[in-house]
């Protein structure tokens, strides 16, 4: 196992000589004259308007450094790569540059094949980083902590952990675990442990490995098509196998606006009156499909006014927050998206700027 004082004490870590999140980083950035000034205010309707970002992104190079040869399998390969490792001045002044006053941080799972004791200690690593991350800067970041979900035991023991010692608003987990859903009776402890604990689980995809060569060509699908349609079987399997029925109160925030799910849910109401035969009789929903739509939560991350304001027509503005996988660049002016959508009252655009997720993560200020 590697100690404490190795996370601590890093060196410079990753892609020519980026450093990583460590104690001596974040002291040299409190010494530092604040980058990029305050954030650039977003007003609705005369009114200032705290905004935060629940889909942000950071990385850690010594839990890379335990992959292995897997390592290089890590880094995504998109613009902003370097910017996951991140300098503190110089992510402030892009969340600045982005009217962003608050970032909820977390490390999209990348560790769900590894052996216990390794995915615990990069779990650890991550952990430790982010709520140093958060205790140092609490006005400008939060986090959602990474689980080994491949053992939901300690999966367990570590969202627990995670909220109680660390202070994490929850966790951020994949859409699947190595091919089994998250519906599966294993993870039903983890759901137990998030409802209990009113922690906020995080959804984000890795995509759909048995659909690597359909997807594959021009175009970056893996990307495009994948990531958004992992999420919607995650959700659909999660509503239609009786999960979210028999945890009521478990919270989840799907990234990428949910994937497809919310662009065509009128036909989950359908599927079973007109192919009964691929339908348990066995499981009975407490209500109509797209009703449970009404209790997931959604980031902004759709690219047109359009997109997002049918979003909200579906799931309701309550249920909607920014999300702008930072720093990944795929959105440039996220909180003009969100004042710029049509059909939104002010009290709307206040909610999903972040009134929603202030509430839903007990975010003070």
């Amino acid at each position: 196992m590697h100690s404490r004082r190795r996370f601590l004490s890093g060196a410079a870590g990753a892609l020519g000589g980026l450093t990583f999140c460590a104690c001596s980083l974040l002291r040299a950035a409190e010494s530092a004259p604040r980058g990029g000034g305050p954030p650039t205010p977003a007003v609705v309707g005369g009114k200032r308007v705290r905004t935060i970002d629940i889909h942000a992104h950071c990385l850690f190079q010594p839990a890379i450094d335990l992959m292995g040869p897997e390592a290089k399998s890590v880094l995504p390969p998109t613009k902003g790569v370097a910017e996951h490792f991140i300098v503190v001045e110089q992510r402030l002044r892009a969340m600045d540059e982005q009217g962003i006053d608050t970032q909820v941080l977390s490390v999209n799972p990348f560790w769900y094949r590894k052996e216990r004791d390794v995915a615990a200690e990069i779990c650890r690593i991550h952990n430790e980083g982010l709520a140093e991350l958060c205790a140092r800067k609490p006005d400008r970041f939060a986090a959602f902590a990474s689980l080994a979900m491949q053992y939901p035991d300690l999966a367990v023991q570590q969202l627990d952990e995670a909220v109680k010692k660390y202070g994490l608003r929850g966790a951020a987990v994949g859409a699947s675990v190595v091919g089994e859903d998250f519906s599966d009776p294993k993870f039903f402890p983890v759901w137990a442990k998030a409802q209990e604990l009113g922690a906020t689980l995080f959804i984000h995809p890795r995509g759909v490995p048995e659909l690597s060569k359909r997807l594959a060509g021009n175009g970056s699908l893996v990307n495009i098509i994948g990531y958004p349609l992992e999420t919607t079987i995650c959700l659909e399997h999660l509503i239609f196998e009786g999960t979210l029925d028999r945890f009521p109160d478990l919270k989840l925030i799907a990234a990428h606006g949910g994937g497809f799910l919310g662009s065509y849910a009128p036909r989950m109401d359908h599927g079973c009156f007109t192919a009964p035969k691929n339908c348990n009789p066995e499981i009975v929903l407490a209500r109509k499909p797209t009703q449970y739509l009404n209790r997931i939560y959604f980031d902004s991350l759709l690219f047109t006014g359009e997109a997002l304001r049918h979003l909200v027509a579906q799931v309701g503005a309550s249920q909607v927050m920014i999300g702008t996988d930072h720093p990944i660049p795929w959105v440039d002016d996220p909180v003009g998206h969100v004042l710029g959508t049509p059909d939104l009252s002010d009290n709307d655009r206040e909610a999903i700027l972040g009134k929603n997720a202030a509430r839903v993560l007990g975010l003070a200020g």
